[in-house]
């Protein structure tokens, strides 16, 4: 893995999951790791009840912009964490992946939005400690 490690997140839409968990491991790892997200079937905006639930917290992921996942992405990154995007995620070797099953939050009121916010939450803590280890 190199000096600074690349994390991809995607999830379908790149609207809700996969923005949350960028927006942590931004924050959280404090430009100790490059962050990328995508979508394999990206919406054309943010998840308004996400940008939400991250905002109660000081993270503000409302101008970001939901983005197509490309192989040239997952090659870029030492770990892809995928949520739910299934076949559409190219394999590569070498690369560390991980598949978060998460409640998708479309569609979601602020409450079962903060439960899954949550989660995310714990899962790149403890990512972020494996990858600085």
């Amino acid at each position: 893995m190199a000096n600074k490690p690349t994390v991809l997140f995607v999830c379908v839409h790149n609207a809700g999951r996969s923005q949350m968990a960028a927006g942590f491991m931004r924050e959280l790892g404090q430009g100790r790791v490059e962050v990328l997200s995508a979508g394999s079937a990206p919406k054309d905006s943010i998840n308004p009840i996400a940008v939400e639930a991250m905002a109660e917290l000081g993270i503000d992921i409302a101008n970001n912009t939901p983005k197509v996942l490309t192989p040239e992405a997952v090659q870029a990154s030492d770990a892809v964490i995928t949520m739910g995007c299934g076949d559409a995620c190219p394999f590569y070797p070498g690369k560390r992946y991980e598949d978060w099953v998460l409640e998708d939050p479309a569609g979601q009121g602020i409450e079962p939005v903060r439960v899954i916010r949550d989660e995310i939450k714990r899962r790149v803590e403890l990512l972020l400690s494996e990858l600085l280890q």
